[in-house]
């Protein structure tokens, strides 16, 4: 049995994206700010951090890393190719974020394939370069759950004119997502709870991801 809740946070209105299962760890997605009430919330339910995992590193996702870090030290998943920028000048989004700090503890690499174990849960991590370069979700198939970051949205998806950003490779990334089964919740990023199939029959850029899988 898997439990999942949002606590909303920063500017941008991420979720960052709470799972437990039968114990009392849980898995961090995205603490992107406001470690404050990231921290009540485990708190109220009587839960400690076992895992943070970033979806991907814009500074809206992970500005509250290092925060919450300092209150409870867990392995940190974050893909390469985002982790080679993600605590440098070129993630400051001033006003809002400035450059963010870079914690000790990022020992996951997130590449394709990766399985986790944590909170008692298992999951895969599924690369979805396009939003940015390093993006990924994560799929826990026993539960059929996704967690995608800003890859895909109820309606839409991730922009991908910042810097990094592929509209070709999200599209590519897209077909990987198509072929999960349709009753696969989705947990996006920013917005409402969704699902593939959902998507597949709603979303323009899903439908291009299906019919290019039919080609």
């Amino acid at each position: 049995m898997i439990e999942v809740e949002s606590v909303v946070v920063g500017a941008f209105q991420v979720n960052c994206w709470i799972l437990w299962g039968s114990g009392r760890k849980a898995i961090v997605v995205d603490p992107g700010d406001d470690a404050a009430m990231i921290e009540s919330f485990l708190s109220e339910r009587e839960l400690t951090v076992g895992a943070y995992m970033l979806t991907h590193g814009h500074a809206d996702h992970i500005g509250g890393l290092s925060d919450m870090f300092g209150r409870q030290e867990a392995d940190i998943g974050l893909n390469g190719s985002d982790a080679a920028w993600a605590f440098s000048e070129q993630n400051e989004w001033p006003p809002f974020y400035s450059q963010p700090t870079e914690p000790a503890g990022i020992a996951r690499p997130c590449n394709d394939g990766d399985i986790h174990n944590d909170a008692g849960l298992d999951y895969r991590v599924i690369t979805t370069p396009g939003h940015s370069p390093g993006s990924v979700c994560f799929y826990f198939e026993d539960e059929a759950t996704l967690v995608c970051g800003d890859t895909l949205f109820q309606g839409s998806v991730g922009r991908t004119d910042l810097p990094g950003g592929d509209s070709r490779a999200l599209a590519t990334s897209l077909q990987k997502l198509a072929v999960l089964p349709d009753h696969t919740v989705i947990y996006p990023g920013h917005g409402p709870v969704t699902t593939v199939g959902q998507e597949k029959r709603g979303n323009y850029f899903m439908q291009s991801a299906c019919a290019a899988l039919e080609r």
